[in-house]
């Protein structure tokens, strides 16, 4: 790996291939030694969301006194902060945290999560076939219980089980909105190529027992489908550190893509982890080019953002004549996996901190945070040297469906100004209408996000700043009401670059405007179909914020000088 001091190492030389070190786990954590992978599936037919039931539909679930512990892991922590790390985690002998089967008869299920990514603390069977779950907090926090990963053997094909995950963080939650649990089956993917598919019925989230702080339940029944079965369970399609390093070795080994994408290393996380860079442009000069930066996975728990960044590397490095294109006009600063740490010990918001690295942006030290700090230090040399005509954040949403934007707009600058800010969501929308939601976006900087790292790129001078939120469940838009799979997480990449095509195009006669309708009706380019204009799409922002802001059009009426806070409330 070659060190990130210099910002523009061009690509195109040679690479050695790089080895792969096992993940670095910190001392307190015990990390069985089989290696878990799962295959890739895409579902031949839409997944439909669960129809919700009401909170006021809760099941009674009996507690801990009522029934028996079958599976305790709890990391000892060595005190309230991280300390040191090695590969393999804890040092001596496995513990057993599963209960022993009694006899073949036995049908208690064995649970397991001590693999990466993994989360589960406790299990207790309260009932035959009825098991109550509790997730284990971030490492060295007390919360952030959201994000599950977990394994189960033993099944039963017959039965219908209930599993109930006790210690949920979230007030809200798209459980509540028809999300369903993931599961996967190693008999299915092993004899049928079937892999994650969605599962559950009698789906409930709702708050648990009094108390504060308060805790939520989620709640669902299923059926295994094969006896014996090993399977598992997850809130989002699982994607580790290791997942990501078998991809960049196989990008490196790749003569035709790692012509133009060097991978070299732009820091080391808390445990020892390697936070990778890559550098993505065409072969060449580089005089003129401007530069876009995007990352993900700083919040370990939202893997969707892994998969939609998974297919924004797939179509830069492909052959496809927008890409060749993407590379020639721009280079590309990537950081694919912000939080390794947090995502290898299977947490949902933190890093070994014990806090949220995404608030940490304004003060962070390389100490401390190093992912974000690094991040931040490479963006301030860049622009020292080239425009940063955008950074994108990509990120997972628990509350909202459809994929949506946060911008940047802090109400002081020119009209002209707030519209763009606008503009590069709304082109996205209309190249995504099945998935990306305009009217979800945001724009206001609220005082508790100055910390995070879309307002803290935006406050270096990137004008064009944004988090990308993909929901964790799916899309309720173009006539969909069906969770999203790999297959369209990936296709999230592919719809961003080709929007930045639109929104820097260097010859955007695209698309005309019909006055008489009010409509855009687009020309095309590519292979996208309806492609809007940069001058038209800011024309039809500003028609949408003064509808916004209920004024007739033609009346004169501004929005320019509302708050972004009224324009959103």
């Amino acid at each position: 790996l070659v060190p990130s001091t210099q910002p523009w190492r061009s690509p195109g030389k040679p690479q050695a291939l790089f080895s792969l070190p096992a993940p670095r786990w910190p001392v307190e954590c015990e990390v069985i030694q089989e290696t878990i992978e799962h295959i890739e599936w895409v579902p031949p037919e839409p997944e439909p969301f669960c129809p919700p039931m009401g909170p006021e539909q809760a099941p009674d679930t009996l507690g801990e006194e009522q029934g028996t512990v079958v599976y305790h892991s709890s990391p000892v922590l060595q005190g309230s902060c991280f300390t040191c790390a090695r590969v393999g985690g804890a040092l001596g002998p496995l513990s057993s945290p599963a209960a022993p089967l009694k006899s073949p008869q036995d049908t208690t299920l064995l649970f397991e999560s001590r693999f990466e990514s993994g989360n589960l603390q406790k299990v207790i069977k309260v009932g035959p076939y009825e098991y109550v779950l509790m997730l284990r907090p971030d490492l060295y926090t007390a919360k952030h219980t959201q994000w599950f990963y977990f394994r189960v053997q033993n099944t039963r094909q017959e039965p219908l089980y209930r599993f109930t995950i006790a210690n949920m963080a979230k007030p809200k939650s798209l459980y509540g909105q028809g999300l369903r649990p993931l599961l996967y089956s190693q008999q299915d993917a092993q004899s049928h190529g079937i892999g994650w598919r969605r599962v559950g019925t009698d789906i409930r989230y709702y708050r648990g027992s009094a108390g504060e702080p308060p805790v939520f339940r989620l709640s669902w029944t299923v059926r295994f489908p094969h006896d014996g079965d090993t399977c598992f369970f997850a809130a989002c399609y699982p994607y580790t550190y290791s997942d990501l390093q078998r991809y960049l070795r196989a990008l490196v080994a790749d003569p035709t893509r790692s012509r133009y994408c060097t991978v070299q290393e732009l820091c080391r996380s808390l445990a020892g982890n390697t936070v990778y860079l890559l550098t993505i442009t065409g072969l060449g000069s580089m005089a003129g080019k401007r530069v876009v930066v995007a990352s993900a996975r700083v919040h370990p728990g939202e893997s969707g953002g892994s998969w939609a960044m998974r297919g924004f590397l797939n179509f830069l490095l492909s052959t496809h004549a927008d890409a060749q294109l993407l590379r020639r006009l721009f280079v590309f600063k990537v950081v694919p996996m912000l939080n390794p740490d947090g995502v290898v010990v299977g947490n949902s918001r933190c890093s070994l901190a014990g806090r949220d690295p995404n608030r940490a942006y304004g003060a962070a030290l390389p100490g401390s945070f190093p992912g974000v700090w690094h991040l931040r230090a490479m963006v301030q040399r860049v622009l020292a040297e080239r425009e940063v005509v955008l950074y994108c954040d990509f990120h997972g949403h628990s509350r909202k469906n459809n994929v949506f934007m946060y911008g940047c707009d802090a109400g002081g600058d020119s009209a002209a100004t707030r519209l763009r800010q606008r503009v590069f969501p709304l082109m996205l929308s209309k190249n995504a209408p099945d998935k990306f939601s305009f009217a979800s976006c945001k724009f206001q900087v609220q005082k508790s996000k100055e910390g995070t790292g879309r307002v803290s790129m935006w406050r270096l001078g990137v004008s064009h700043s944004y988090t990308l939120e993909v929901a964790f469940s799916g899309s309720t838009l173009g006539g969909r009401s069906s969770h999203f799979n790999v297959e369209d997480l990936e296709s999230l990449g592919r719809l961003l670059c080709d929007t930045l095509l639109d929104f820097c195009d260097p010859a955007p006669a695209k698309v005309g405007l019909d006055l008489a309708q009010g409509a855009l009706v687009p020309q095309g380019h590519g292979d996208t179909g309806a492609v809007p204009q940069l001058q038209q799409c800011l024309a039809e922002v500003d028609v949408l914020l003064r509808q916004q802001m209920g004024h007739e059009l033609g009346s004169g009426g501004s929005w320019s000088e509302v708050s972004p806070s009224e324009l959103e409330s």
